[in-house]
């Protein structure tokens, strides 16, 4: 029996997880990249025990081991005043309630290590350098226009190239994403050139009016993750997630701020592991998925943030294409049915909970952001409430 072919656009995490998963499943796999080498921008992930579960799975615990960091507990704090509002330990809590760690990892070592895993299976072939331009679904076979050569031909096709996404364009020709007016400054830096008081093993979310800031560990705890959000009209090509960032102009945005948090953020230049201290990235986004056709039609699928793309105000973007590329390969394992069957069963397993997860994104966002008598409410619940509203048991558990 002729083994079943995917066709994958877009290298980056969730189409090499898509690739490794499916290939483990039996099926021959070729992804297609259009960069000239698969490399992700410098930034960090956060991965709760829902997708360090599937990593393991997929035989990737002493890899993930390696390089990321776990950190014992989330700290939330008012930006402001510097007050301490609630915790939620992970570490050890993790393990114990939802049988998975939770992990901190710079983003380019989790797409190596998920790209080192893809380069040794047999049944798949990576491929640089290739552009999609279209493709024809015939109900029989997928094919898949290039710049750089003939047509190739499968018999599904995955769509994972991202947020802007070609295959999304022409399988549902619904328009660009929206953008949010949110602009996240992040930067990257070794906690050894840090004072000693300013570094953390932990993640500490500070809290403020129309801003929030989030630090975490990454790289066995020897760097630090740093991301500003604040409000804002995008760059001229929001388009692009590596900005170059002026650190006055995020001065000016963020206005008030408690001393510790003030004094983290000055040290960045000196503690930068990149000669430009800061990026910035134009956030974007769709609406939550309101159909499984959204995700699945014919031959074709779409996975991560080529099908729901979401705001980082529950840290699950990375994570639910990860959780994404697991479903996809039971799915096209079920031999008893038919390609479009399966790719409808993918669907009707994944839609609804990713659109659970970025309604209470944009849900989230708001309450970090929140002024006014809102903020004041924000800030009595968490102390209040603790763990009971930090804690996201629907989503852990997978």
């Amino acid at each position: 029996m002729r083994t079943q072919q995917l066709l994958i656009a877009g290298g980056g995490i969730g189409g090499l997880a898509a690739a490794l998963a499916v290939a483990r499943a039996g099926w021959d796999v070729r992804l297609f990249e259009r960069a000239p080498q698969f490399s992700e921008v410098g930034a960090g992930v956060q991965l709760g025990p829902n997708v360090t579960r599937v990593l393991r799975d997929w035989g990737l615990e002493d890899e993930l081991a390696a390089v990321a960091a776990f950190p014992d507990r989330l700290q939330v704090r008012n930006a402001v005043s510097g007050a301490e509002l609630g915790t939620l330990g992970l570490g050890a809590h993790s393990l114990e309630r939802y049988g998975a760690p939770y992990a901190t990892i710079h983003r380019a070592d989790l797409h190596g290590l998920l790209h080192r895993a893809a380069r040794g299976q047999a049944r798949l072939h990576l491929n640089l350098e290739h552009e999609l331009t279209d493709f024809v679904d015939d109900g029989k076979t997928v094919t898949l226009g290039l710049k750089s050569g003939a047509p190739v031909e499968g018999d599904a096709l995955l769509g994972a190239d991202g947020l802007w996404s070609r295959v999304r364009q022409q399988l549902l020709d619904d328009g660009p994403p929206r953008v949010t007016g949110h602009l996240a400054y992040r930067a990257m830096l070794r906690q050894s050139a840090l004072p000693q008081a300013l570094r953390s093993s932990q993640v500490t979310a500070w809290l403020g009016p129309r801003l929030h800031v989030v630090q975490y560990p990454v790289r066995r705890r020897e760097w630090m993750n740093l991301v500003a959000i604040v409000h804002g009209a995008p760059p001229a090509d929001p388009q692009s997630w590596d900005h170059h960032a002026n650190a006055a102009d995020l001065q000016r945005a963020m206005g008030t701020l408690c001393t510790p948090l003030r004094d983290l953020i000055a040290a960045v230049p000196a503690a930068s592991v990149n000669p430009q201290a800061w990026r910035l990235w134009a956030l974007a986004d769709r609406p939550p998925l309101s159909a499984a056709g959204q995700m699945a039609r014919g031959l074709v699928a779409l996975l991560g943030d080529a099908a729901h793309p979401m705001r980082p105000y529950l840290a699950q973007g990375a994570g639910m294409a990860i959780e994404d590329a697991a479903e996809l390969a039971r799915s096209l394992a079920m031999d008893a049915v038919d390609v479009p069957t399966r790719l409808k069963r993918y669907a009707l397993a994944r839609w609804q909970r990713c659109a659970r997860v970025q309604a209470r994104s944009i849900r989230n966002g708001q309450i970090f952001h929140s002024t006014g008598l809102m903020r004041l409410g924000r800030d009595a619940s968490i102390r209040l409430l603790g763990q009971r509203v930090l804690d996201v048991p629907w989503l852990y558990r997978g």
